[in-house]
């Protein structure tokens, strides 16, 4: 008997790797910069874009994503988090083997809760 062949989809990727950030204290995915025709689909209640890219080359996964930080973190043990987090999580959850995670700093956000 032969075994099934599974495919795993680059949005299921995205919504791993979506799900482990937004687990992460003090950090969130970035927005992504709109382009002329976003503007308009975002304005009718599309979801606003993320900085999350997968990339994928047979089952090697290439990740980028661009985070928020919350003021007053720790930049770099938040993006080594999200890198080890994301990686472990795609690794167990599809038995793809994860290239690299990039993790870009884009923004930092008052921490919720507090006034501006």
């Amino acid at each position: 008997m032969t075994t099934p062949e599974v495919d795993i989809s680059r949005s299921v990727l995205h919504d791993i790797a979506a799900t482990t950030v937004e687990g992460i204290t003090g950090a969130e995915l970035a927005s992504a910069p709109l382009k002329v025709g976003e503007v308009l689909r975002q304005q009718k209640g599309a979801r606003n874009p993320r900085a999350l890219k997968i990339t994928r080359e047979g089952d090697d996964v290439t990740v980028d994503l661009g985070l928020t930080v919350e003021y007053g973190q720790n930049l770099v043990k938040l993006a080594q988090q999200a890198q080890r987090e994301v990686c472990q999580n795609i690794e167990l959850m599809t038995g793809l083997k994860v290239r690299a995670v990039n993790v870009q700093v884009q923004g930092v956000s008052l921490p919720k809760g507090s006034s501006a």
